[in-house]
């Protein structure tokens, strides 16, 4: 089956209060649930919103420079992802309908090329 990404940039989460965001844990966990119940999640996590905490490699110049902070030309930085396995893209648009339902913003999602996505175990 394809494999399909479900993203936010965190520029379109909006400006909310705590409480909001609180309203939001029990319907975007109920959906990661679902996903999990029905076989379809490969993976969903949030990323840490501090960019101070972020570094960028680069080695388009053949030397790889590693930076603090995001890519220096970047506007919107990733907020969040989910990657399904599902049989095709009406599938994946419903689960990102869905996942955008719970969080309270917009996702898009976008299915990856044929053979490039690789399952990884970990071992220990």
């Amino acid at each position: 089956m394809p494999q399909y990404l479900v993203y936010f940039n965190q520029q379109w989460v909006g400006d909310h209060d705590e409480a909001w965001f609180r309203s939001r844990v029990e319907p975007s966990t109920a959906v990661v649930r679902d996903m999990q119940r029905q076989g379809v999640l490969v993976y969903a996590g949030g990323l840490v919103e501090e960019l101070e905490e972020a570094a960028s490699a680069d080695a388009t110049s053949g030397e790889v420079i590693v930076t603090d902070g995001p890519f220096a030309e970047t506007k919107e930085w990733l907020g969040g992802l989910t990657i399904i396995d599902v049989p095709d893209d009406e599938s994946a648009r419903e689960w990102a309908g869905r996942v955008a339902e719970g969080c309270g913003w917009p996702q898009e999602v976008r299915r990856f090329k044929d053979g490039s996505l690789q399952a990884v175990t970990r071992q220990g």
